[in-house]
């Protein structure tokens, strides 16, 4: 596969114009062919064009055809898998054996999305029979589905090269709705982005998709992004990255003379509440699985848990002693990029330079001519102390965790009321400590998206009830998920026909039902 460092518009490619911009190896330093040209409001706007013209198209697909799509675009990065891998490696530092999955977690969600739109249900289809006899007033006959919402702008994220990118979740559920896609890869991981696009191009060609259905545009969010949302065709936005990056699409969206959905999932401390029972029972084994969980991927992860909550006491000492000894002994690992690395170091010194929080763990010395590589930090402080300053309620993007004491359940209540809203929160109790504790649970159904048991947050499992989302700020819509089955729904928007002939309405709701769907037939499931 050749690269070409240009953006993908249809079935061809931009021209070169401007100065080029070369990747960088976090690991290395290097730069790495080919240099990439970004492109220009003019090839925004080809694009949109071509999207809308798609969109006529292709929202009249049968579900039957929009999955051998998908399953076209997965098994093409199957088989190109070690290629898009060694790539991937080179760009951002993560291992292969991470890559490996992530791809196979990628071509799995695009094969759910497949068995997903075959089966129908997503669809809500729903019949009220017409009665002419009823009075005052004669009853209509009317029928509702969902129907696609037209051009997506999909914008991928940093930590995720492969299934929150290109070909990721947002892509894959925008098709399986009927959507033709814009995306705006990510600058870090740019010869990983042409490859999937590529491959996203042959099999749309392949399936005999209209021209437009994908495009892939390179450059800066601020230009490139920014005229993305606000085209007047693009008629939703995907979004995974910074609460600064969604925010400016959010008004850019909110801006334009017709408003459109922004579904930007922004980041989240993911808290972490430790019961005296757990902690008595397995004060070391919390420990290693939460270290395991804050150092994953150099801690790279949207659901990274950087806010655990204990109550004091020996079995918390326990606690400590063990995670302040893993983290310590954890490696340096290497970020994605410069940038987030030292954004990750100056985040670790401000929470240290509070008054009362304790950084537990010395950073090793060590050679880092990139300034890329980054070291396990544990952070330890008081509930008084967490209380009095909002700023440690902040994120820090990395392998960094900050543990509060806390004199009581008082305090952990006290605390999970003040907190922003989050991807994810973790109990770890007995069973009957967790009944107990049923304030602290129903306190923080109102503040996440995933609740986890005696779990770590990390490993967000792509099936159908999983909710990948949360309140604000975690998310700019909390009623909604970007990953799961549910993601589709973000696409669509319902569509009412009244009094209308059986041939003149869509076989998802005509009466003798041809798609043998699952439909809300006069209120009675049929």
């Amino acid at each position: 596969m050749k690269l070409e460092g240009l953006s993908i518009i249809g079935r061809g490619r931009a021209r070169r114009v401007g100065p080029a911009t070369a990747p960088v190896s976090p690991i290395t330093g290097a730069r790495l062919s080919p240099e990439y040209h970004w492109a220009t409001l003019e090839d925004v706007d080809r694009a949109a064009q071509l999207a809308w013209e798609a969109f006529l198209m292709f929202r009249q697909w049968p579900a039957a055809r929009r999955a051998a799509l998908l399953r076209r675009i997965a098994d093409l990065i199957e088989a190109a898998g070690p290629m898009i891998q060694q790539r991937a490696h080179e760009e951002t530092a993560l291992p292969l054996p991470r890559l490996q999955a992530e791809t196979a977690r990628t071509c799995h969600q695009l094969r759910l999305f497949a068995t997903t739109i075959e089966a129908g249900w997503w669809l809500d289809a729903r019949i009220d029979h017409g009665d002419p006899n009823r009075t005052p007033v004669p009853r209509p006959d009317v029928r509702s589905f969902y129907v696609p919402l037209g051009p997506v702008a999909v914008f991928s994220s940093s930590n995720f090269p492969l299934a929150f990118s290109v070909a990721g979740g947002d892509t894959a559920s925008a098709l399986a709705a009927g959507c033709p896609v814009l995306v705006k890869p990510h600058q870090g991981h740019m010869g990983t982005s042409e490859m999937v696009g590529l491959l996203v191009q042959q099999a749309a060609e392949e399936c005999g998709a209209p021209e437009g259905l994908f495009s892939l545009l390179y450059g800066p969010g601020r230009e490139i992004g920014i005229a993305l949302v606000r085209h007047p065709l693009v008629k939703a936005v995907g979004f995974t990255g910074s609460r600064t990056g969604g925010r400016s699409l959010m008004e850019a969206a909110a801006s334009r003379p017709d408003p459109i959905p922004v579904y930007a999932e922004m980041g989240s401390v993911n808290p972490v509440f430790l019961l005296p029972g757990a902690l008595q029972e397995r004060a070391e084994g919390i420990a290693t699985g939460l270290h395991g969980s804050v150092t994953l991927g150099v801690g790279q992860f949207c659901t990274c848990p950087g806010l655990v909550f204990v109550e004091s006491g020996p079995a918390t000492d326990r606690f400590l002693k063990k995670l302040v000894t893993l983290m310590q002994e954890t490696p340096p690992g290497v970020m994605l990029t410069a940038d987030l690395c030292a954004a990750y170091r100056e985040g670790v010194q401000k929470f240290a330079r509070v008054p009362g929080v304790k950084l537990l763990t010395s950073e090793t010395p060590l050679v880092d001519p990139i300034g890329t590589r980054a070291c396990a930090a544990l952070l330890q402080t008081e509930a008084t102390v967490f209380l009095q300053h909002e700023t440690l309620m902040e994120e820090i993007f990395g392998p960094a965790t900050l543990v509060v004491c806390c004199q009581g359940r008082g305090d952990m209540m006290a605390i999970a009321s003040r907190l922003e809203g989050q991807l994810t929160a973790t109990i770890h109790a007995t069973v009957e400590e967790l009944v107990q504790a049923r304030d602290l649970v129903a306190l923080l159904e109102t503040k996440a998206g995933r609740l986890v048991f005696n779990g770590f947050p990390t490993g967000v499992e792509v099936c159908h009830a999983m909710v990948h989302g949360g309140p604000w700020p975690a998310t700019s819509d909390g009623r909604s998920t970007s990953v799961g089955t549910r993601a589709i729904l973000r696409f669509v928007r319902p569509l009412c026909y009244q009094n209308f002939p059986e041939v003149a309405l869509p076989e998802a709701l005509q009466e003798s039902n041809p798609l043998g769907l699952r439909r809300l037939v006069d209120g009675r499931w049929e």
